[in-house]
């Protein structure tokens, strides 16, 4: 009898021991990808990609103002350097010097937020940014800029306008002619306005196909900005550059925002695995994947 147990307790040590075995190595198997995913995205630049930052609005678009001075004040106290996107392919393809820990800050549409809170915050940290706005929008809804407000901001030395578009269609809806006036119209109509050639654009909700991408390069783009999330590399297609969402979430905290930015290498690819297996009815297992 206590031979029977000596051998049971043997068998389960034995089967602890190789689950042990096993976890530990899953666990060395995960580091070692994280570690080559951080040091894959060595060359690559983050975008961040914000909509409204304000008090009143809670939504997934929406990053309250003392979040949003927290974020800024940590870039700052980080080294990192904003540059514009201009700035950062003229490095790419004229090989101009960058900053060290460059970073673009993009906010898509042009809300009068952004003039009332961003532009006095990133003036008190010394940061740029980029806004991309929707140019049938200006002066016309109370929610957005003034072309006057455009024009202050573009001439401030803080602030780079770029188009996003007339009217914000799914651009991947539209049929050709549609398109090309949307890309073309706004890009003219900002650089007629500004005195200054526009030569960005982001896609509204993201959405393009590859005809898309050739119109916007015909039209006189040199790069395009999704929502896709993840790291703008020098080997990326330029006209679907991949930002890090600072939105999407009830909850934007300040962890959520360093987690995003810090480790996009490891958690944008967990992301757009999560999508996937939602896009194709796979929402319970969906749920149960965690990511910030």
């Amino acid at each position: 009898m206590t031979v029977k147990r000596f051998d049971k307790r043997r068998k389960r040590v034995h089967i602890l021991r190789r689950v042990l075995v096993t976890v530990l190595l899953l666990l060395l198997l995960l580091a070692g990808i994280c570690v080559y995913l951080m040091h894959s995205a060595a060359r690559a630049v983050p975008v961040l990609n914000y909509h409204q930052i304000n008090d009143w609005a809670e939504n997934p678009l929406t990053v309250h103002t003392d979040q949003f001075e927290k974020q800024m004040k940590y870039l700052k106290d980080n080294g990192y350097h904003t540059i514009t996107p201009s700035e950062l392919f003229d490095a790419w393809e004229k090989g101009t010097p960058l900053p060290e820990r460059p970073i673009i800050l993009t906010f898509d549409d042009g809300y009068v937020d952004n003039y009332q809170n961003v532009y006095p915050v990133l003036q008190k940290y010394g940061l740029k940014g980029t806004i991309f706005v929707v140019t049938d929008f200006m002066s016309q809804y109370p929610n957005y800029m003034t072309w006057d407000e455009v024009a202050e901001l573009n001439n401030s030395g803080t602030i780079d306008i770029e188009s996003h578009t007339l009217s914000h269609p799914e651009l991947d809806k539209l049929d050709k002619d549609d398109r090309w006036h949307q890309l073309k119209d706004s890009k003219d109509i900002l650089e007629q306005r500004l005195g200054k050639k526009i030569s960005f654009i982001a896609y509204p909700c993201g959405s393009y196909d590859d005809e898309l991408m050739q119109l916007t390069k015909d039209a006189g783009y040199r790069a395009a900005f999704t929502v896709h999330y993840g790291l703008t590399a020098p080997d990326e297609n330029p006209f679907v550059l991949d930002r890090i969402p600072i939105f999407g979430s009830n909850s934007h905290t300040f962890l959520r925002f360093k987690l995003r930015l810090c480790f996009s290498p490891i958690f944008a690819p967990i992301e757009n695995f999560n999508r996937k297996l939602a896009k194709e009815g796979h929402t319970l297992l969906a749920r149960i994947i965690p990511y910030p």
